[in-house]
């Protein structure tokens, strides 16, 4: 039947993709945890006013909004659950000593894919360093973020470094541009389109182009850019990350990169990891709007790692007859088994998945 369908961009996950997901959240939010990030878990709805004014560049339009009938305001669902970190940190934990860390895990939603990534529901898993955008934060992050992947059970581990306001430092100092000018010259960097940055005045930008791919390589070619000493401080920043980061991860940079960046500050990250389709998640500095806060985060979309992990053992399933002892089943599942109790005499324990059955008080093979 046709409306059993799923609409485009949104799919079941089985037994077998639950149980893996479940256990790869586990595995992320539980080395978040130990680095000192307290776990927090926002509502999956909101005003739509509040989602939007907290990050720059987020688009609410891209989110499924209703009315509420209680408040007759608009609602929106998540797409992004960082917002919501900063909502929480500038209202309800205003008062806690920064620099505050904060993890989460849950859904969230669009209403559009894209053809870079057409789904339309994800797992989105992450951290936020909230109170700090230094280079000690970012290099907090970033390691933290590859040792939650390799938590997961994901790698080898690549991680492509930006710099988001890159074009409008340059615009604003030693390459001076016009506002709408400089959004064009973003567009052709996008597309790292020489003659196009030539025909709309860009030509000191063209360097930027060749600025990008395995990390000293590419980072020799951006201080080889006469920018006046503006990208100093930058260059240094960036060196001191990659040096934190060591050989735990491939390191690449691509200073102008701007997709999936619509809020990121001076520094953004993209995670990818050998054999996965797209990048797995992205970070960086960003300030949260209202309070001006400086900070630092990354999200990992684990439906994305989902081809990657490999299926843990199968688990063993105790298979209780009709009549059993209760009090036993209980004992036994308090030692770890998982049990399945009979509803009928004529079932099939292996047929259901079992792999022992329990006689009187001993549990047999099957």
């Amino acid at each position: 039947m046709t409306d059993d369908l799923l609409p485009e961009g949104l799919a079941d996950n089985l037994p077998d993709q639950s149980a893996l997901l479940t256990r790869a959240m586990r595995a992320a939010l539980e080395a978040m945890d130990a680095h000192g990030y307290d776990r927090v878990s926002p509502p999956l709805i909101e005003f739509e006013k509040s989602l939007g004014q907290r990050m720059d560049g987020l688009q609410t339009r891209a989110m499924f909004r209703f009315v509420d009938p209680a408040s007759l305001r608009t609602l929106a669902l998540r797409s992004d659950i960082t917002p919501q970190i900063g909502r929480i940190a500038a209202t309800a934990l205003a008062d806690q000593p920064r620099p505050l860390r904060l993890c989460y895990a849950g859904e969230v939603t669009r209403i559009a894919g894209d053809q870079l990534d057409p789904v339309r529901q994800r797992l989105q898993v992450g951290a936020e360093l909230i109170g700090a955008d230094s280079v000690a934060a970012a290099s907090e992050v970033v390691r933290m973020a590859i040792e939650a992947l390799e938590a997961v059970g994901v790698g080898p581990i690549s991680v492509d470094f930006t710099l988001p306001d890159l074009v409008s430092t340059l615009a604003a100092g030693p390459f001076p541009l016009a506002e709408d000018q400089a959004e064009a010259v973003r567009r052709e960097l996008d597309t790292k389109d020489a003659g196009g940055l030539k025909a709309i005045g860009g030509e000191a930008f063209l360097p930027l182009i060749h600025a990008a791919g395995p990390f000293p390589d590419a980072l020799d070619r951006l201080r080889a850019i006469d920018a006046g000493g503006v990208l100093d401080s930058r260059i240094a920043g960036l060196e001191a990350i990659a040096a934190a980061v060591g050989d735990r991860a491939r390191i690449t940079l691509d200073p102008t990169e701007r997709h999936g960046f619509e809020y990121q500050s001076w520094f953004g990250f993209t995670l990818y990891a050998a054999n996965a389709r797209g990048a797995l998640g992205r970070g960086g500095t960003y300030l949260i709007r209202g309070t001006d806060e400086p900070a630092t985060g990354f999200s990992i979309y684990l439906g994305q790692a989902l081809p990657l992990l490999e299926a843990g053992k199968p688990r063993d399933m105790l298979y209780l007859p009709l009549g059993h002892d209760p009090a036993e089943a209980t004992r036994l599942r308090s030692e770890g088994w998982r049990t399945l109790a009979a509803l009928s005499d004529d079932e099939d324990p292996r047929a259901l998945g079992c792999t022992h059955r329990l006689d009187g008080g001993d549990v047999t093979a099957l």
